[in-house]
């Protein structure tokens, strides 16, 4: 297998409304703060639109491009039709050079995963127990996996570095 297979994908899942991006954007800033490269993936079950009418890649897609590239010097972005949704595991290959890959959503997917809840959405949690490796809570779950705070990025952090990380960042640091 090679390193790129071996990327570790973990999931931020939670019920609509409890901060899962927010809580994401936060972990983020701590793996960065600690020097990893680290890709996302957004699961949009709804659909969703990144060309903007009237824009020349969105020219090119009406015009029956099955692949849209758009390339700058600093960033790039391909728009690619679908007949199906397109599986995670064809996704993380895509994202080269990353240390770790975090979605936010794919609540049913197999990846593990860490649930964000909170007490004003509600107690009930989308995923059992063998399914977690951590909750970001603001009230006590009753279930034996690592708790952590809404705000508490550095103790996520510290977790996934435990279980994924620590390998590689002592050996490329």
């Amino acid at each position: 297998m090679s390193k790129q297979e071996q990327v570790p994908v973990v999931s931020l899942v939670g019920m609509s409304g409890v901060g899962k991006t927010t809580a994401l954007e936060h972990i983020l800033h701590e793996l960065k703060r600690r020097g990893y490269r680290v890709g996302t993936v957004k699961h949009d079950t709804h659909g969703f639109e990144l060309d903007k009418p009237g824009k020349d890649s969105w020219r090119h897609a009406q015009a029956g491009s099955d692949v849209v590239v758009i390339s700058g010097p600093q960033k790039m972005a391909m728009i690619q039709q679908l007949s199906a949704e397109m599986p995670l595991d064809e996704i993380v290959p895509l994202m080269r050079g990353v240390d770790i890959v975090i979605t936010e959503g794919y609540k049913r997917g197999d990846r593990p995963k860490i649930e964000v809840t909170r007490l004003e959405r509600g107690r009930e949690l989308l995923c059992q127990p063998d399914e977690l490796i951590g909750l970001m809570t603001d009230y006590e779950v009753d279930m034996a996996v690592p708790q952590f705070a809404l705000d508490d990025a550095q103790g996520v952090v510290d977790l996934l570095e435990d279980l994924y990380l620590q390998n590689d960042s002592e050996v490329e640091r």
